[in-house]
C-alpha cells in the first residue's frame, strides 16, 4: 500500500473555501493503491456536493467492489462547490480524484452516477472541469471512457452525445468483463470506437454514438437503429440475483464532515410490491429481492464496529414488506440498544407494528411520523394504485397520537392524471380529519403542546420513463401554481387549519424535470447550452437559472412544450424503448388504460398481475411460481 501526502489544492485555497473537508481525501476506510501494482483506474463520481454523494449506497456499494479487484483503484470524485469552481477555472486546475489527488484525466474510466435529472449541467461541470471534451465524438485515448450509470440510464437519450457508454442496471454484474475487455483492447492497441464497438455488445451495455435516431415530421422517433449489424437492438437491464453473494461495503468510508446520511446503511431488500402507478423505482428495480436475516445481522455489526457511527438505517423502497422485518428488529432493537445506536427506520407504513416498533425506537424522544397519501381522494388513490384508504390513515394517525405522538408529515402530489378540484381540496380535508383524530384522542390534559403539527407538503407530478404514466401529459407552470392555490385555500378553510402548515415545490423545476426526464437527444444541445450560460447546481434552488433555460430552449429551437403537455398515443415509439427494463410496454400500457378507469390493480405479494419481471427467475416472482 502507498499514501501520498500531496494535495492538488495548496494550503491557501482550501484556506479561502467553504468546507474544505470536502477535497482532501484520506478519511477512514478510504482505499489507497500501490499505483505500480494498478493496471486500470476507475474514478467513481457522484456530479453534486460531497455531503450528498457521500450519502449514497451504490456508490459506496460499486467502491467496494472495484477496490476488491487486485487491478483496480477505484477512487472517488464530487462535483466542486460553487466557490471552489470559480477557483479552478481562473487558477486552470484540473479537477481532481480523493485518494490519490491525480487529475481525473488521468484515469482509464469516469464514472458518473446519475440520480435525478436535475444534476445534468452538473455532469458538464465535471467534465469540463476535469479537461475532458464535452461531447464523446471529441474524445481521444488521452482521456478516460465516461460512462453513465444509475435510475436516469433508463433514459439516457437526452444526455447521450457527453457519454462513451452507459450501464444499465445494477452495477455488480458486468463491470468486471467489462475492465477486461478494455484492458485487451488497449493491449491490442485497438481504436477507442472499436472499443466501444465491442463493449456495446456485453449485456447490459449501451454505447449511443454507434446507434442513429430519425424522426417523423411531427417531431416523434420514427426509428432507432444500431450502426453494425452485431449491436443489440434492446439493450437487457442487468440485475443481481442472490443478494446475500454480491459486494457489499463491509467498510464504507467515512466523512470528515457531517453528511446528509451520516449513519450505517442497511440495505435489506430490492424493488417493491406496491406498484404505484406513478413510481419509476418501482418499476425498475423489480422483481422484489430479499437479504437473509442472517447476512444482514452480521452486515449491521459488521459496519457499525468499522465506522464508529452511532445510527443505523434501513433502506428500501419499502421497509414493511421485508418478510422478516419483525425478527431482524428484535435483534436490531437489543444490540443497539447496548451499544448506544440509534435505528432509523423509514418507509414504514403506519400501522400497530410499525408504531410499536417506533415507540421502542424514540423511546424518549417522539419525532415527526410521515405519511404519503399522494393523493387528496380515494378515486385519485385508486388512479395512482396507491393502496392506501382514508380508514387506515385515520387508524394510524389515531394510534400514534395515543402513543404520543403530536407532529405528522403528510406527502402529496399535485397534478396527477385526472385530477380534479374536488381531488385537491381533499388534501386539506384529510389534513383537517386526522387533526380531529388527536383532539378526539387525546384529553386536554395529556395535549403537551396544545395541538397537534401538521405538516402538508406538496410535489409536482412528473410522469416518467418505465410507469404506467409515461403516456400521460404534465401540468404547464402555471398550471401547477394553480393547483397549489387551490390546495392552500382548501387548507385555510378548515376548521383545524391552525394546525397545519403547507409547503410546495417549485412548479418551474418540475416542468424542466418533465422535459429532462422523457426528452430524447434533441435536448443535448439545450443542455450543453444551459451549461455555457452558467446553470449548475440546478438541483439547488438557490442556483436555479429558469430564464437561462428558457433562454436555451429558445435558442436551440427545442419547444419544451413537447415532452410535456401533450399526451401520448398508445403506439408512439419512446427514446426509452430501446431499453428492456423488465417490465413490459403491454403491461404499462394496461395499467396506463386501468388508471383511466379507475380500476386498483393488486400488490405482488397478493397476485401476478404479469408485469414481466418473472422472465429473471429470482425473487417473489420465481417464489411465486414455484
Amino acid at each position: 500500500m502507498m499514501k501520498t501526502d500531496f494535495l492538488a489544492l495548496p494550503d491557501e485555497i482550501l484556506l479561502s473555501i467553504d468546507k474544505p473537508e470536502r477535497y482532501i481525501g484520506h478519511e477512514v476506510n478510504a482505499v489507497v493503491k500501490d499505483l505500480s501494482k494498478v493496471q486500470v483506474r476507475f474514478a467513481m463520481c457522484f456530479p453534486d456536493v460531497y455531503e450528498i454523494g457521500m450519502s449514497h449506497l451504490g456508490i459506496q456499494i460499486l467502491y467496494d467492489m472495484f477496490n476488491s479487484f487486485e487491478d483496480t483503484w477505484c477512487e472517488r470524485v464530487y462535483s466542486p462547490w460553487t466557490d471552489l469552481d470559480q477557483v479552478m477555472r481562473e487558477k486552470k486546475i484540473p479537477l481532481f480524484a480523493l485518494e490519490s489527488q491525480s487529475p481525473v484525466k488521468d484515469f482509464d474510466f469516469l464514472g458518473i452516477t446519475i440520480q435525478y435529472e436535475m444534476c445534468y449541467t452538473n455532469i458538464l461541470q465535471v467534465l469540463d472541469l476535469s479537461q475532458i471534451p464535452l461531447e464523446s465524438k471529441d474524445r481521444t485515448w488521452d482521456v478516460p471512457i465516461v460512462i453513465g450509470g444509475g435510475p436516469c440510464t433508463y433514459n439516457p437519450e437526452p444526455i447521450a452525445d457527453f457519454f462513451d457508454l452507459f450501464y444499465i442496471g445494477e452495477g455488480e454484474t458486468q463491470y468486471r468483463a467489462l475492465l477486461d475487455l478494455y484492458k485487451e483492447c488497449r493491449a491490442k492497441g485497438e481504436s477507442r470506437e472499436g472499443f466501444l464497438r465491442k463493449a456495446g455488445c456485453l449485456p447490459g451495455i449501451y454505447a449511443p454514438s454507434l446507434y442513429d435516431v430519425t424522426y417523423n415530421r411531427d417531431g416523434t422517433i420514427a426509428s432507432f437503429d444500431p450502426r453494425y449489424p452485431e449491436m443489440p437492438r434492446k439493450i437487457r437491464k442487468e440485475i443481481v440475483g442472490a443478494l446475500d453473494d454480491t459486494y457489499y461495503p463491509m467498510k464504507p468510508v467515512v466523512p470528515y464532515i457531517k453528511c446528509t446520511q451520516d449513519r450505517v446503511v442497511l440495505e435489506i431488500m430490492r424493488g417493491c410490491i406496491r406498484g404505484c402507478r406513478f413510481c419509476q423505482a418501482g418499476e425498475l428495480y423489480r422483481p422484489v429481492r430479499q437479504r437473509s436475516v442472517e447476512t444482514l445481522k452480521r452486515y449491521a455489526m459488521e459496519m457499525l464496529k468499522n465506522t464508529g457511527h452511532e445510527e443505523i438505517s434501513l433502506s428500501s423502497l419499502s421497509s414493511s414488506d421485508y418478510t422478516h422485518l419483525p425478527e431482524l428488529l428484535d435483534y436490531l432493537l437489543e444490540e443497539c440498544s447496548k451499544r448506544h445506536i440509534n435505528i432509523s427506520l423509514p418507509s414504514l407504513r403506519i400501522d400497530a407494528f410499525s408504531l410499536d416498533v417506533m415507540s421502542k425506537v424514540q423511546d424518549v424522544k417522539k419525532t415527526s411520523l410521515t405519511f404519503a397519501p399522494e393523493a387528496g381522494s380515494q378515486r385519485l388513490r385508486d388512479v395512482i394504485n396507491k393502496g392506501l384508504s382514508e380508514e387506515v390513515i385515520l387508524s394510524g394517525a389515531r394510534e400514534a397520537f395515543e402513543g404520543g405522538w403530536t407532529r405528522v408529515k403528510l406527502y402529496f402530489m399535485l397534478g396527477h392524471p385526472g385530477e380534479t378540484d374536488e381531488d385537491i381540496v381533499g388534501i386539506g380535508d384529510l389534513a383537517n380529519k386526522i387533526a380531529a383524530e388527536f383532539f378526539d384522542a387525546v384529553p386536554k390534559e395529556k395535549r403537551v403542546n396544545g395541538r397537534v403539527q401538521i405538516v402538508v407538503s406538496t410535489s409536482f407530478f412528473v410522469p416518467k420513463p418505465f410507469t404506467a404514466f409515461q403516456w400521460a401529459p404534465q401540468c404547464s407552470k402555471e398550471q401547477f401554481i394553480e393547483k397549489a392555490y387551490t390546495c392552500r385555500q382548501g387548507i385555510a378553510s378548515q376548521l383545524n387549519q391552525k394546525s397545519i402548515k403547507y409547503n410546495w415545490h417549485e412548479a418551474d423545476v418540475s416542468v424542466l424535470e418533465g422535459v429532462l426526464a422523457r426528452g430524447d437527444r434533441r435536448l443535448c444541445k439545450v443542455i450543453r447550452r444551459a451549461y455555457e450560460k452558467g446553470c449548475f447546481y440546478d438541483a439547488w434552488s438557490e442556483y436555479y437559472h429558469h430564464d437561462r433555460w428558457m433562454e436555451s430552449f429558445a435558442e436551440c429551437g427545442v419547444d419544451p412544450d413537447f415532452y410535456t403537455v401533450r399526451e401520448r398515443p398508445d403506439d408512439e415509439i419512446f427514446p426509452w424503448d430501446f431499453i428492456d427494463c423488465g417490465v413490459s410496454r403491454k403491461f404499462l400500457l394496461q395499467e396506463w388504460h386501468n388508471a383511466k378507469e379507475g380500476k386498483v390493480t393488486d400488490n405482488c405479494a397478493e397476485k401476478c398481475s404479469g408485469c414481466g419481471a418473472a422472465s429473471f427467475g429470482v425473487g417473489i416472482c420465481f417464489a411465486s411460481r414455484s
